[in-house]
């Protein structure tokens, strides 16, 4: 019971981790549209992505998301505290309300992607790959005379996963499921027991595409404690209440606006690359891969430069064969895009894919006139083989 109790409070903590995470990217991605970040240019040095705090401020009092100043302040730091935002030169361990420049860690390629992160991202993926499926698992199901709304059976999830793909064997799925128990993503629907290949039931603990409220964060920072304890009476067995399916979804693979990001992901790092979205068989630490923010390329390149007679550059054919972790690779660009990073010793490596390849067809679909977002959904939500056509440059 002490160990099932400790379980449950590291899978609080981490979900709660997970819902920073979710907040944190929501924010950017809102930001990036609404213009706010941009590369600025202070002291004759150029800073990319960032934003200016004070604006930042005004714009979360602005919007609603804060009631005061001092309240957003609270709330930035808090995802500073997070790692999800840093000051450009890391400088300033916390985040004042002045013309200084911060940036998110996904734009510049520093967010840890610990194994962690790793696993919630997978997570994050699944769950949108069962959502979006029209012959889901997630159906209305019935456990000891309560019903459970997109709940499914372990065995179920199980054989799914075989089915796609997304385990060698039941005993590697088995140990995905488990690792995405112990991070608090899917939980059994009455709280009661661990990950079985049975018959009972679980659901996603995590409604991954809700839109969350940023004033939310402090108040479930401060409720911590009380939830740990929670965790150790007795499970409640009524069901969580179903996910709703508006609003967007944490994307570790939505790379923003000739965004900096670099993760060491398999399947996650493409992203996710990705969140991705990872969960690992062998569940071991794998090391997270950071390289240089700037683009890996001297200079843009247009569509037309790559077929012009002479272009310096060789086509080949790769085959990536996805592993339980993604395929290990980022691009960037918005037309053509190419490879900024490969993360050593993944599936992506092991064919061939390298840094500043132009990605011309995934799957046989020319990509060339497409941005990276595009291209990022086109390998995440195809199957676990890529097959990619990309052009190199001669060495």
């Amino acid at each position: 019971m002490e160990r099932t109790s400790s379980i449950r409070r590291k899978a609080i903590a981490r979900q709660n981790k997970g819902e920073v995470m979710i907040a944190g990217e929501q924010l950017r991605l809102r930001l990036h549209d609404g213009k706010l970040i941009k590369d600025r240019r202070y002291h004759l040095r150029t800073y990319p992505n960032c934003f200016v705090a004070e604006e930042l401020i005004d714009w979360l009092v602005g919007h609603k998301e804060a009631p005061d100043r001092a309240t957003a302040v609270c709330l930035m730091q808090h995802l500073m505290d997070h790692d999800i935002l840093h000051h450009v030169c890391d400088k300033r361990p916390v985040l004042k309300d002045a013309k200084l420049l911060y940036r998110f860690r996904k734009d510049d390629g520093t967010f840890p992607f610990n194994r962690e992160v790793k696993i919630f991202m997978r997570g994050q993926r699944l769950y949108e790959h069962l959502i979006g499926d029209k012959k889901s698992i997630l159906q209305l199901r019935e456990e000891r005379g309560v019903a459970y709304q997109r709940s499914f059976s372990g065995c179920q999830l199980i054989d799914w996963l075989l089915h796609n793909g997304e385990a060698e064997s039941r005993c590697r799925g088995l140990e995905l499921c488990r690792a995405l128990q112990e991070h608090g993503i899917i939980q059994h629907v009455a709280k009661k027991h661990d990950f079985f290949d049975s018959g009972l039931l679980y659901q996603f603990c995590i409604n991954f595409r809700r839109r969350r409220r940023l004033s939310a964060l402090l108040s479930e920072s401060e409720q911590g404690n009380n939830e740990d304890v929670a965790a150790s009476t007795p499970e409640d067995s009524n069901a969580d209440s179903p996910p709703q399916e508006d609003n967007s979804a944490f994307q570790s693979v939505r790379l923003s606006k000739d965004l900096k990001q670099v993760t060491s992901g398999r399947r996650g790092s493409l992203n996710s690359p990705q969140l991705q979205s990872s969960g690992c068989p062998p569940l071991v630490q794998l090391s997270s891969v950071r390289c240089n923010p700037k683009s890996v390329l001297r200079r843009n390149f247009t569509c037309e430069e790559l077929f012009a007679p002479g272009a310096p550059l060789i086509k080949r054919v790769l085959t990536v064969i996805g592993d339980a972790m993604g395929w290990g690779f980022v691009v960037r660009g918005m037309a053509p895009c190419y490879v900024q990073a490969v993360d050593p010793g993944s599936p992506s490596a092991a064919a061939g894919v390298k840094v500043q390849q132009f990605v011309c067809q995934v799957n046989g679909q020319c990509v060339l006139y497409l941005d990276y977002r595009t291209v990022t959904r086109l390998v995440m939500t195809g199957p676990r083989t890529v097959v990619l056509e990309v052009l190199e440059p001669l060495e």
